[in-house]
């Protein structure tokens, strides 16, 4: 057996020995230098970044994670060149009828997050189609942030508070919480980052809070298994105190 993949099964096996974070997010970086690196134009790059993460939904559904949210396309990416926006709403597309079978066979409920109105119609039906279908899947939540962005979506919650005309004494975090875009997904408990940069990127500004951060300087095209693997070994080794001392813990 190759030296990667018997240490793939190794790690696998110990990952799973220890609790999984109940939501996993990913801000998938990489594209772009991936495919310069290589001399082919960025969509070919975004092309495949689209390979990974089917490859990494599907680690995702095995070990049993029950929740990942992937942060696809930003509010903010909608400022590149229109024809790298087109293309990449091309590859949504596709991913969205060559992932369809897969999703309903796995058990895995499709969910959105950010302002979906922007989505041209060609993206945005199939989407909506597949989430409805998907919505009643048990096994994952798997959640596409899509023209999504962290402030945008605070900004958005606190107009749905004026808008339920709260008192200030009824605003609190689970008030909060209710009215965010993630209403009804996991606590966030774990981020990664690929690519090795080192920035939070507008994601989940709310809900990272308490999550653990991991970072990987592996460009999202060459993301897989493994590098998921990882990730969730550094964050099995955390202390996560939640602001109590070592101590605390033992004694709890």
């Amino acid at each position: 057996m190759p030296r990667i993949a018997r240490d793939l099964q190794a790690l696998k096996a110990e990952v799973l020995q220890r609790p999984l974070p109940r939501h996993v997010g990913i801000i998938m970086d990489g594209n772009g230098r991936w495919a310069a690196q290589r001399g082919l134009p960025r969509i070919e790059g975004h092309r495949k970044g689209s390979d990974s993460v089917s490859e990494v939904t599907r680690a995702a559904r095995r070990l049993g994670l029950p929740a990942l949210t992937l942060y696809a396309f930003s509010a903010q990416n909608w400022e590149r060149p229109p024809d790298e926006v087109e293309g990449l709403m091309d590859l949504l597309r596709e991913y969205l009828f060559k992932e369809r079978a897969e999703i309903m066979d796995n058990d895995i409920r499709l969910h959105a997050i950010g302002d979906l109105d922007r989505l041209p119609a060609r993206v945005r039906e199939p989407l909506d189609e597949l989430r409805r279908d998907s919505a009643g899947n048990l096994k994952m939540i798997l959640t596409l942030a899509l023209s999504y962005g962290g402030r945008e979506e605070i900004i958005a919650m606190v107009r749905k508070v004026a808008e339920d005309k709260l008192r200030p004494e009824q605003i609190d975090a689970k008030a909060v919480e209710d009215r965010l875009w993630t209403a009804g997904l996991p606590p966030l408990e774990l981020v990664v980052r690929t690519s090795g940069e080192v920035r939070v990127s507008n994601f989940l500004l709310w809900q990272l809070a308490y999550a653990e951060i991991h970072l990987s300087e592996t460009l999202w095209p060459d993301f897989g298994e493994l590098d998921l693997l990882l990730a969730l070994e550094d964050f099995q080794r955390r202390e996560r105190r939640f602001g109590k001392t070592s101590a605390q813990l033992r004694r709890s």
